[in-house]
């Protein structure tokens, strides 16, 4: 077969996750030219199982709702929220957005194939086994040599690049974009294990989170899927993984036996599936944008996934960049920075606040108040359900200022 030495396209994503084929089949739906390059192979491993209600937005304007509703994931009605004998648990159906009032809870490896075969079967070509070596973006426009598996090598010249590969970071290792995050550095270890969950307590319509019960800065996810099996996993700063195994399945099993509440939700598990480590994972970078490119989702910001926001961003992230790009193709004048960065950073920021009250334990005091007002867990859940750009909500127009407000009265009221 012969090797193209050089080709011109007008869109290329790097990365077939979800905002790669989020990003790619809104803007084929528009009448554009896009290509992807996927490093990896589908079905792959993914973590980031729990989707938000907004992520449903996404996938229903990019025409693959009706395919997501047939794939028989197991449905998320919201979040539930465990600390020793304390329990609270949100509805997406009552929020202050009245947004999409469920989501599902995913076997990521299913998940991404099916929206990137959904953008495949929209046109959206995809090259899989591919991996981007170089770019150049100080032409007039972006150059990429992508390599094959086989070695060979060709050039591809786009109008312009949309960065969606996620924990690969493309763009921002090859441009020297990336930036120092302001979290500290944590650790996730998780697994996939066949539950087998009588306890009356557990809803499997919701993910848990569940606080460890003296160091409130170590928390598990327990993720069901509707195939009888869940992903559970601890996270927690690297100093409370000093002394213990350094076996990851006895690492996980002590963290969970110090926790009798999920102890017992998962009493009758087989543990089944080999654990798996992922540090180090908070990211940040310099701009969002430059000439010739965007950046999607983790490919630019991860923050951490206490609130299972990643999908989230990394969807509103392309649903975004779609639009913008989509315009400026059809010759129109756009700002990325006011138009995509500076928009998309204010939820991220939401998010931020949240995250960092939550290791601080404020947000926790407030999710496990008895006392907070229908009306105030109707505006909480918003945010948890994904609507962290909504900002007619008060707790998403000023968070900071809304979360300083709820711990005072939680600090002052009885429990």
């Amino acid at each position: 077969m012969s090797v193209v030495e050089m080709e011109c396209r007008q869109v290329v994503v790097i990365g077939a996750g979800p905002s790669g084929a989020i990003a790619s089949a809104l803007l084929k739906r528009k009448g554009h030219d896009v290509l992807i390059i996927e490093r990896q192979h589908f079905p792959r491993f993914s973590i980031g199982e729990s989707l938000l209600s907004h992520c449903i937005d996404f996938i229903e304007e990019a025409g693959m709702l009706e395919a997501l509703q047939a794939a028989g994931f197991q449905l998320k009605n919201g979040a539930a929220f465990a600390w020793g004998e304390q329990y609270s648990a949100f509805d997406f159906g009552d929020t202050f957005s009245n947004g999409k009032p469920t989501t599902f809870q995913v076997q990521r490896a299913d998940f991404d194939k099916l929206l990137a075969d959904q953008a495949a079967l929209q046109g959206v070509e995809i090259r899989y086994g591919e991996t981007v070596m170089t770019v150049d973006v100080e032409r007039e426009k972006p150059l990429l040599q992508v390599e094959r598996e086989d070695g060979s090598r060709y050039q591809l010249e786009a109008d312009f690049i949309l960065d969606a590969s996620g924990y690969g970071r493309v763009l921002p290792r090859l441009l020297d974009l990336e930036a120092p995050s302001n979290f500290p550095l944590r650790q996730a270890v998780f697994t996939h294990v066949e539950d087998r969950i009588d306890h009356p307590g557990f809803d499997r319509n919701k993910i848990l989170i569940t606080t460890h019960p003296t160091q409130r800065d170590i928390w598990f996810w327990s993720i069901p899927f509707s195939n009888g099996r869940c992903s559970v996993g601890v996270v927690a700063a690297a100093e409370h993984f000093k002394g213990r195994s350094e076996n990851l399945d006895e690492c996980l099993r002590s963290f969970i036996d110090e926790t009798p509440s999920l102890q017992h939700v998962l009493v009758n598990a087989i543990w089944d599936t080999p654990a798996r480590t992922l540090g180090g994972y908070s990211a940040n970078v310099k701009t969002l944008h430059g000439p010739g490119f965007a950046l999607l989702g983790n490919a630019a910001e991860f923050l951490d996934p206490v609130f299972s926001s990643g999908v989230t961003i990394a969807m509103r992230s392309a649903s975004m960049a779609a639009g913008v790009l989509h315009r400026q193709l059809q010759g129109e004048a756009v700002d990325w920075q006011s138009e995509f960065a500076e928009p998309l950073k204010r939820g991220v920021d939401t998010f931020r606040c949240y995250v960092e009250g939550w290791y601080a334990g404020t947000f926790q005091d407030v999710i496990f108040h008895p006392g907070s007002s229908p009306h105030i867990r109707r505006m909480i859940s918003s945010i948890l359900a994904g609507y962290a750009w909504d900002e007619t909500n008060p707790f998403v127009s000023e968070p900071k200022r809304r979360l300083r407000m709820l711990s005072d009265i939680c600090a002052t009221e009885p429990a």
